[in-house]
């Protein structure tokens, strides 16, 4: 293991069998995390950069069988955020010391090309020493550089899984694995910091699927990557499946890490609901990133893409002290700043 952690540091890269013996080994070893906190803090130090969540929209048009505010959940509560909401919590998360806005929602026909560039516009106006990062999904190239003309510099989008049959089967058949491929090299091109990545125990997903999500990033060679554990929700398709292992995304934030020591790699809320030290284990192991809710109170619950999301304590923005005495306790340091990739 310890010969492999090596290479692994070394290129960059292994080779699919590299991959997998790390991947399947169930003997714990420190050498892989020690490994990665020593990249991470020659890259960063102890710093974790904080980014505010605001969740604008739970409509969404696709019908994702993993997701629990797909179209087709009926019993889901719906709600959209004004333009003067989502102000208002950046103006509440810059108080609290917050440079980063990320504005999340589903695939909402509602808020068009130019919806979305009067909010980010605002934004911009307003905060101009802030990053604004949209995570709002398939777009085409012409909306993607309205986006980022009217202010946008950081776009989130996980390709979920890298090969076509894996994807098939975790969506309908109007999604297309090539579309989602293209939508990343499209935002790279226009100049974003692009984030990727995947889940982890997605129903059906094999070890060979996880290594073509590694070779694939490394092809895409993005600035910011986001995994966590699959968490089931009831009102999907896959409400039977088991949830994703925490041991294994921690793992794999390692091996992360060793593949891109200048990423943006979040420990993420999903890590601190299956696990009360999630987040804490994903920072030892290479994250350095928290993004805590700036959502308005009200609608925290009802953003549920999985059952039993943390909506309250130090995942809540207002809570910053208590999640900075979490990050403290792990070793790390919270700051205020813009926290941009150090390539």
């Amino acid at each position: 293991m310890q010969n492999l952690v090596m290479e692994l540091r070394e290129k960059r890269i292994l080779t699919r069998d590299g991959f997998r013996e790390i991947l399947t080994t169930d003997k714990y070893d420190s050498s892989l995390f020690k490994s990665a906190d020593e990249i991470r803090q020659s890259v960063y130090g102890k710093d974790v950069y904080i980014r505010g969540l605001i969740e604008f929209t739970n409509y969404c048009k696709n019908d994702c069988y993993y997701c629990g505010i797909r179209c087709s959940n009926k019993n889901a509560v719906r709600y959209r955020l004004t333009k003067e909401d989502i102000l208002e919590c950046c103006r509440e998360g810059y108080e609290l010391g917050f440079r980063t806005f990320v504005l999340q929602g589903g695939e909402d026909p509602y808020f068009t090309d130019e919806r979305i560039c009067d909010i980010v516009g605002s934004i911009r106006k307003e905060f101009p020493d802030c990053a604004i990062t949209l995570s709002i999904g398939e777009k085409s190239y012409e909306s993607y550089l309205a986006y980022y003309n009217a202010g946008a510099n950081r776009f989130l989008l996980r390709h979920e899984t890298a090969e076509s049959d894996h994807y098939n089967k975790l969506h309908p058949e109007c999604m297309k694995l090539e579309a989602r491929k293209k939508c990343l090299f499209d935002l790279k091109k226009i100049g974003y910091q692009v984030g990727s990545g995947f889940m982890i125990g997605s129903p059906f997903q094999t070890i060979d699927n996880i290594i073509s999500d590694l070779e694939f990033l490394h092809e895409l060679q993005p600035d910011m990557i986001g995994i966590g554990p699959y968490i089931v929700h009831k009102e999907t398709p896959f409400k039977e499946y088991e949830s994703g292992s925490v041991e294994m995304t921690v793992k794999l934030i390692a091996i992360l890490r060793h593949m891109f020591p200048y990423a943006l790699i979040p420990a993420t809320t999903a890590l601190g609901t299956l696990h009360p030290e999630g987040r804490e284990m994903g920072l030892r192991a290479g994250a350095n990133v928290v993004m805590p809710n700036l959502s308005p109170r009200a609608y925290r619950k009802l953003y549920d893409l999985y059952e039993n999301k943390l909506s309250t304590g130090e995942e809540a923005a207002q809570s910053r002290a208590a999640l900075e005495k979490k990050v403290e306790a792990a070793g790390y340091r919270v700051v205020t700043a813009i926290g941009n990739v150090k390539r």
